[in-house]
């Protein structure tokens, strides 16, 4: 696969990826409503976004496609977790 194509395809999955978890916005408004979400899933969300966002970020070229699509994944993985306490 050429080099512009997996460029492509790593812009695709970082818009899939923020879209993924985008979707805990629905998680959150829940929790605040009294319904209260697992803390499991939120918690491995943040762990697993901010090991790809590290590695993204820390790489030597940075990788902005895995470092853009992870950023939402901890912040909202974050919100989710503090609103199901």
């Amino acid at each position: 696969m050429s080099e512009r194509h997996l460029a492509r395809l790593g812009w695709a999955a970082s818009v899939m990826a923020m879209a993924m978890y985008l979707l805990y916005i629905d998680q959150i408004r829940l929790n605040l409503s009294g319904a209260k979400g697992s803390l499991v899933l939120p918690l491995a969300t943040i762990l697993n976004c901010v090991l790809w966002l590290s590695y993204g970020y820390f790489r030597e070229k940075r990788d902005w496609p895995i470092v853009l699509a992870n950023a939402p994944g901890v912040v909202l993985g974050a919100a989710a977790l503090m609103t199901a306490l």
